[in-house]
């Protein structure tokens, strides 16, 4: 029967294919093991934020509330109503078909899509670290496993030792 490679000797194997130094690859391997290796994925990224970062933060957040919609929505019908029937006649400012509503509108949406994009981009990126540190994670606690595994094994080993030698013993004097 095949012996299974131990995640240990997996990781070396991935290891040498990046043309690693054997002394890089134990204290990276001591690295996994001994030394936590999660991180704090919000606070890494909160420290690398630029003020723009932070305003399409806080553009996204606002943008997508329900308060902005309803907000926005109260606008519209608002302005619709102040057009054409408070100021019908008195003054022209935007009478129907509501072209400076319309320009208003598209100006928002090509101001507010790229904004909205720039901190949907900053969460993927923010995911992709998180993935990340999950996996780094999930491969240390691999190990661990893999290593208390092994010592159990070898646990269990010597107890059969000492209970194969107890009972060697036991023989001897019974027929003593």
């Amino acid at each position: 029967m095949e012996k299974r490679k131990t995640k240990k000797e997996i990781v070396k194997m991935l290891l040498k294919n990046n043309e690693l130094e054997e002394q890089d690859e134990e204290e990276l391997l001591n690295l996994l093991i001994d030394q936590p290796i999660s991180i704090d994925v919000d606070k890494q990224e909160e420290a690398k934020m630029t003020r723009g970062d932070r305003i399409a933060d806080k553009v996204s957040e606002i943008a997508g509330s329900w308060g902005f919609i309803l907000g926005f929505s109260s606008f519209l019908i608002f302005w619709v109503i102040l057009n054409s029937v408070i100021l019908k006649g008195k003054l022209k400012i935007d009478e129907y078909p509501f072209i400076l509503l319309n320009l208003l509108l598209s100006c928002l949406a090509a101001l507010q899509a790229p904004v909205i994009m720039m901190s949907q981009n900053r969460q993927a990126a923010k995911d992709s670290l998180r993935n990340q540190n999950d996996y780094r994670t999930d491969l240390k606690s691999e190990l661990i496993l893999e290593d208390l595994h092994t010592k159990m094994e070898e646990i269990l080993k010597n107890q059969r030792k000492i209970l194969r030698i107890i009972d060697q013993e036991e023989e001897e004097n019974s027929k003593k």
